[in-house]
C-alpha cells in the first residue's frame, strides 16, 4: 500500500482513492524552476489520457503527495479507468449572459469528458464535484439519463421562450461513453419534435451516427454542426486529445454531414502560438476540400487550474518549445497567461494576435468560407404537451 503525506492544507477528500500527486519524477527539462514538473504520475497508471498529474481541486481543504516508502508501495497503485456516474440533476438547460458568445442557454448531457484534451477549459468545473481538473475529469465521467425527459419538461413550460441550445460548448455530447448510453441521441429526438433549434460542437466522427435525425431538422433549418480541427498531425493529435477522433475521421465527417445538407462549421481551435498555428491554412483548406461552408477559430485559454496542466503537458512533450510558447501566449494576453476579459478571451489582442487573425480571415476568403452564415430558426416551435395536460376543446 503506497504512503501519503499530507504537504499543504489542501487536499482533496478523494486523495486515497485517486492519490492527486505521485512521488517526484522530473522529466527530461525538468529543473527546480518548475516544481509542478515533479508531480506527473506513472505513465502505465495514465496511459491514454491526457494530463499529467491529478492535482487537488482549488476548494479543498488539504493535499496529498504520495511517495515510495522504499517497498515499491507505488507500483500497487492501479491505472485511471473510466467510471460513470448517474447525474440525477433537475433540469438540464443551463443559461449564461456572456455577451461575446451567441448563446444563452445550452445543454451538457455529460459532466467531464473522456476525450482528455489536455487544453480543455471545461476542466476547472470538476473541482466543484470534490474531483481534481487533471486526470480525474477524463477518468470520473457523470451521465445525465434523465436529460431527454427533463428537456421535454422544460420545454412544455408556458413561460419557455425558444432560442437554440447550444450543445457540447463545455464537455463533448459524443465523448466516448455516447455510443452506449445514447443520451445525446434522446436529447435531439426531443428537439425534432418540438421543431427547436440546435447548435453543435464536437471533436468526434459519432455524430455521423445522428446524421438522419439533423437531415430532417436541417431541411427546417434547426441545426448546425461544427467540428473542432486542432491539427492535422496525428502524433500531435493522439498526444494533445488521446481520445478524441483522429484528425481524417473529424474531416469525413465533416463530409458526410455537409453531403447530407447540415450546416457544418470546422472550428480551428485552439490555436496555440508555435505549436499548432502554423496549420491555419492547412485545416480551412482541407475542410473546405470536404465540403465546409463556414468557419471559426479560439485562441488557446488557461483559466485556472488548466494552465498548471497544460504547462505539464508542454514540458513533458515539447520541452524545447516550453519557453517560447509561454512567451507569445502572455504576448496575447497582455502580459498574463490568461485574460478573461470579454470580447478579447476568444481572440486575444496584440501583434501576435492580430496576425493570427489575419492569416484566418486571408485563408477563408481565398477558400470561400463565410460568404454566408446560416440562420436557425424557431418558427418550427411546437410546445411538447406536459404529462397530464387537458387538453383544449376547441
Amino acid at each position: 500500500m503506497a504512503c501519503y503525506v499530507l504537504v499543504m492544507s489542501r487536499a482533496s477528500s478523494h486523495a486515497l482513492k485517486h492519490p492527486p500527486v505521485t512521488a517526484p519524477s522530473k522529466p527530461a527539462g525538468a529543473t527546480s524552476a518548475f516544481p509542478e514538473l515533479e508531480v506527473a504520475i506513472e505513465r502505465g497508471r495514465r496511459r491514454g489520457r491526457g494530463a499529467q498529474s491529478n492535482p487537488s481541486g482549488r476548494f479543498e481543504a488539504e493535499a496529498y503527495t504520495a511517495f515510495d516508502d522504499g517497498w515499491q508501495s507505488l507500483d500497487d497503485l492501479p491505472p485511471f479507468k473510466t467510471t460513470v456516474t448517474l447525474d440525477t440533476a433537475r433540469k438540464v438547460i443551463t443559461r449564461n449572459e456572456s455577451p461575446d458568445i451567441g448563446f444563452d442557454r445550452s445543454i451538457n448531457p455529460y459532466r467531464g469528458c473522456e476525450h482528455g484534451c489536455v487544453y480543455c477549459f471545461a476542466r476547472p468545473t470538476h473541482a466543484y464535484l470534490g474531483l481534481s481538473p487533471g486526470l480525474d475529469f477524463e477518468s470520473r465521467l457523470f451521465a445525465k439519463p434523465d436529460a431527454p425527459t427533463l428537456l421535454e419538461k422544460e420545454l412544455a413550460a408556458q413561460d419557455y421562450e425558444p432560442r437554440m441550445i447550444a450543445i457540447g460548448t463545455n464537455t463533448d455530447p459524443y465523448q466516448p461513453i455516447e455510443r452506449e448510453r445514447k443520451i445525446m441521441r434522446g436529447i435531439l429526438e426531443v428537439l425534432d419534435r418540438a421543431g427547436h433549434p440546435v447548435g453543435i460542437v464536437t471533436k468526434s466522427a459519432l455524430v455521423m451516427r445522428d446524421i438522419d435525425i439533423l437531415a430532417r431538422m436541417a431541411k427546417r433549418n434547426l441545426v448546425k454542426v461544427a467540428l473542432s480541427v486542432t491539427t492535422l498531425d496525428p502524433k500531435l493529435a493522439r498526444s494533445m486529445e488521446p481520445r478524441a477522433s483522429t484528425p481524417p475521421n473529424r474531416l469525413e465527417a465533416l463530409r458526410r454531414l455537409a453531403q447530407a445538407g447540415i450546416p457544418t462549421t470546422v472550428m480551428v481551435a485552439p490555436i496555440i502560438p508555435a505549436l499548432n498555428d502554423s496549420e491555419i491554412e492547412r485545416i480551412l483548406d482541407a475542410a473546405a476540400h470536404a465540403g465546409v461552408k463556414e468557419a471559426s477559430y479560439v485562441l488557446l485559454r488557461l483559466p485556472l487550474e488548466v494552465r498548471d496542466l497544460f504547462r505539464e503537458w508542454l514540458m513533458a512533450n515539447y520541452p524545447d518549445r516550453y519557453r517560447h510558447v509561454f512567451t507569445l501566449i502572455r504576448d496575447m494576453r497582455g502580459g498574463r497567461d490568461y485574460d478573461s476579459q470579454w470580447g478579447t478571451r476568444m481572440k486575444g489582442t496584440g501583434p501576435m494576435a492580430w496576425t493570427i487573425g489575419r492569416r484566418f480571415e486571408i485563408a477563408c476568403e481565398k477558400l470561400g468560407l463565410n460568404k454566408r452564415r446560416s440562420k436557425l430558426t424557431v418558427e418550427h416551435f411546437a410546445r411538447p404537451e406536459r404529462s397530464g395536460q387537458q387538453l383544449s376543446l376547441f
